[in-house]
This record gives structure tokens, sequence and C-alpha cells, in this order.
């Protein structure tokens, strides 16, 4: 149940959106929709639709897209907090829809997200659809790419699987297969943008040496300086690259990050 405070902070954060329905595999999950223009389908992060992930939106609108967000999990407008991430967090890690631990597997619910790209593509036009993961949905992007529809992906800290070992700090989070068709289409032209800090604590930068090997010259990394005693002020810690460690002032690294993540949009959207 959502609280009177967390109800306030929904229609706060999402009064400019407008709300509707969209069901496929038989789930059926609200989407928050603003802008007009192709649609960039821009995926949350942990806890979910928070107000920084409804202003990176409000961004993506404002470049000339439809930007379309879909309620995977969480509460919809609510801020950040460590009992709305547990409470999130949770449910998701037990879910059959998100492939938290297993190596070189797709997550389920990307099947649905693709169905989603493919009808938005048909609702708002253009060369296809843009897709933005964040963290927990970060990879998300790079499944979706098996659908000649997604011709934008971004990949902002993606932290699927949980970085347990050696080996899932490298794991892209997607089955050999998938990744066999990203290669070909990358191969063809398609290019994907992956963005994180050095220091991150959930994606490290063996993930990153992977989506280069396997992506050569189609992955474009841009990783910011987290390291102790870094000029720039991030934290050690610094996770989220477009919302909650965004520093949205001209000059700085995570502002130049977010006009890339704009640029790629507009370029492969073919935005004027």
């Amino acid at each position: 149940m959502i609280d009177k405070r967390n109800r306030k902070a929904m229609g706060d954060t999402l009064g400019d959106f407008s709300k509707e329905q969209f069901s496929a595999q038989g789930k059926t999950r609200t989407l928050y929709r603003l802008g007009s223009g192709p649609a960039v389908i821009v995926i949350a992060e942990m806890p979910g639709i928070t107000p920084h992930v409804a202003e990176f939106a409000r961004k993506v609108a404002a470049i000339g897209c439809t930007a379309v967000m879909p309620h995977l999990f969480g509460e919809p407008g609510a801020e950040v907090s460590a009992s709305m991430t547990f409470k999130a967090l949770g449910p998701a890690c037990i879910s059959r829809e998100f492939s938290v631990l297993a190596l070189r597997k797709t997550s389920p619910v990307t099947v649905w997200l693709r169905a989603l790209a493919a009808e938005e593509h048909k609702r708002c036009g253009g060369p296809g659809v843009g897709v933005v993961g964040m963290c927990f949905t970060g990879g998300f992007a790079l499944a979706m790419m098996v659908d000649d529809t997604v011709v934008a992906p971004v990949l902002s800290q993606p932290s699927l699987p949980f970085p347990v070992s050696k080996r899932h700090k490298a794991d892209v989070g997607i089955s050999d297969a998938d990744l066999a068709t990203v290669r070909t289409r990358v191969a063809d032209g398609a290019c994907v943008l992956g963005l994180r800090f050095s220091d991150d604590p959930y994606c490290f930068a063996d993930r990153f040496e992977t989506l280069r090997r396997e992506l050569g010259d189609g992955f474009v990394a841009v990783e910011l300086d987290s390291s102790e005693g870094n000029p720039y002020g991030h934290p050690k810690n610094a996770h989220s690259v477009l919302t909650e460690h965004l520093d949205d002032r001209d000059g700085t690294p995570t502002r130049a990050a977010l006009d890339e993540v704009l640029g790629f949009l507009k370029e492969r959207l073919k935005i004027r």
C-alpha cells in the first residue's frame, strides 16, 4: 500500500506524465509517458521510478522523443530510501522475471519489454526505439537488441548478474545466443553506449571489458573517475550516472555523460 506521503510524492513527481496500461506475454503493467517523437523506453533502476528517474525521462522528452517508463518494481514517484530499496529489491530478486545471479542468461522480463518496444515503434514512428537501462535493468537494453526495433541502446551502470564472483563481474547478463545476435547487429552498424563510475561497487570494469571484447568498436564506454581523491568530487561509491549521482552543472563529467546519452539518442533516432 502507498502511504499518503508517497502518494503525494507520486503526484508531484509524475503529474506531467500520462498513465496507461500495456499488456503482453500475459502480463499487464503501467506505463508513464511524456513527449512526442520516436520512443525511448526508460527502464528505472532500484527502487523504481524515483523523482531522479522521472527527471531524466523529462530530459529525453525535451530532445524530441517520447519517453516511456514501464513500472516494473517499487512505488512510482517515491523518493530513494533504504526501506524503499529493500521493499523493491526483495521481490525482484526472487521473481523469475529477473536473472540476478545466473551466468549467461537473459532476464525473461526483456521479452515483455521487447513487445513494448515494438508497440511503441508502431505508435511513435521513427527509425526505431531507444532504450535506457539503469543499474538492475542496465543490461536489459543489450538483451532487447535481439530485435531490430531497438536502434539506440544505453547501458547505464549495468549491474546484473550481481557481482558475487569474478565470473559474475565479467558477465553481461544475456545468453550466448542473444549475445551472438547482438554481435551480428553491431557488425551491421548498430552501436551500444555504456556508462559507469570507475569504482562502482556493483558494475565492475570486468563487465565493460567483456563488452569491448565482444562488440569491439561497436561498444562506446563512458567511464567516470570516482577513485579516492578524484578531482570531481564523485564519492567512491558513486553508482547512478544519470540520476542519483548526476551533477547537472555545465562542465562536470556527469553532465558531459548525460549530454552524450542525449546526443546518442538524437543521432540514432534521427532527431533534428
